[in-house]
């Protein structure tokens, strides 16, 4: 095979090398789209929990400082307050915590779905190569990086200085409301910036998305070659799928040939053709073909009948056209009814003639009745 290493890939990845590339962890994945995501949750449900959490820490912050004289002076009051103020405080961020676990998994799960790959987890030592690590410094991917790095700066830069022009009447005027109010407005000011800071890397993700689908299925692009090697590993080699049917060919013989001497009769060329019959009124409701063949195989037909004294009959037309119409195991079809009926009646009765019991030897037609769909040359025409 010639060597095809450096042959171009152009070709879009099979299933099967998307499936094994899923295997070893390699699907798109967009880290600033998991930073947005945990952006954008953090600060919305800050928003949204802000009041029952400002409420919360308040109580907390006013039992903590709550406490009479004796207990300022006994360090296991003041040890025991403190953890209960710490398991306090962390089951009120209990809700927080929850969507922050939420949205870190559904920003990877939402490009590239849900993964769990050992082979992504192992460590690998070509990332211990100093080599390797120069190398993946000034790749493309870290270009990329390093681009999207100062788009980001960039973005959230410009709508901080917008927010800061919008926003700059309210900031001054912090300073001629009461201190609670300006407490307020401070934290609804400082609140509506981080969401609008967040939201801001929503154009960094919304680029990099399709960039990471792009830059995964061109890392995945096979040339022709390795499709055509792919396929040989799926379908198998054109000599061993041949070896494999030679062998159930072969198999299917020796099956077939083990069910002749179980036929009623054999109705042969008489050189070429020959099928195997059975007919048992009480099991079958129609004649059914044991076995059939030409040429070797219907040689070895006629000299198994032979060896078990099963009655052969010449019939070419009639051989020719079960073989063409009727597969082993199948029931004759009911065009060549009437004339199997003949030539089991003939093999019947020369059953009983044989021990005496007729009183003339039967004779078959010499002209089986044959609808003329049924009549086949040697090459099956």
């Amino acid at each position: 095979m010639a060597d095809d290493s450096n042959e171009e890939k152009t070709e879009e990845p099979t299933a099967k090398r998307l499936e094994k590339a899923r295997e070893e962890g390699q699907v798109p994945r967009s880290k600033e789209l998991t930073t947005t995501a945990v952006l954008l949750g953090a600060t919305v449900s800050l928003y949204t929990l802000g009041g029952s959490l400002t409420k919360g820490f308040t109580g907390i912050f006013a039992d903590s400082f709550t406490f009479d004289r004796q207990a300022a002076f006994d360090p296991n009051i003041m040890i025991s307050r403190l953890t209960s103020s710490m398991f306090d405080g962390l089951w009120l961020l209990v809700p927080f915590f929850i969507v922050l676990l939420i949205v870190a998994i559904a920003g990877p799960i939402a490009l590239g779905g849900w993964l769990m790959s050992a082979k992504s987890l192992a460590p690998k030592m070509d990332r211990l190569n100093p080599l390797s690590g120069l190398k993946r410094m000034f790749s493309m991917k870290s270009l990329v990086e390093l681009v999207k790095a100062i788009a980001k700066v960039s973005v959230i830069m410009l709508v901080a200085v917008l927010l800061l022009k919008v926003q700059q009447g309210h900031i001054v005027h912090l300073s001629d409301s009461s201190t609670r109010q300006a407490l307020v407005d401070a934290v609804t000011i400082i609140a509506t910036a981080a969401i609008i800071l967040s939201a801001a890397t929503i154009v960094i993700a919304l680029a990099d998305v399709p960039f990471q689908i792009w830059d995964t299925t061109r890392q995945l692009k096979m040339s022709r070659q390795e499709i055509k090697d792919e396929m040989k590993d799926s379908e198998g080699k054109p000599e061993v799928k041949g070896r494999i049917r030679q062998l159930q060919r072969e198999m299917a013989n020796n099956r077939m040939m083990a069910s002749v001497p179980e036929a009623d009769v054999i109705i042969t060329n008489p050189t070429h053709f020959s099928v195997a019959l059975k007919y048992d009124p009480n099991t079958m409701a129609t004649p059914q073909v044991l076995a059939k063949g030409i040429d070797h195989v219907a040689i070895k037909i006629r000299e198994i009948a032979n060896a078990h004294e099963i009655e052969i009959v010449e019939s070419p037309v009639l051989a020719r056209a079960i073989y063409y119409t009727t597969d082993v195991d199948g029931e004759i079809p009911s065009g060549l009814y009437l004339a199997v009926a003949q030539v089991l009646a003939y093999i019947f009765q020369l059953r009983q003639y044989r021990p005496g019991q007729g009183a003339q030897r039967p004779r078959l037609p010499k002209r089986l009745p044959i609808p003329d769909d049924y009549v086949f040359d040697q090459s099956g025409k």
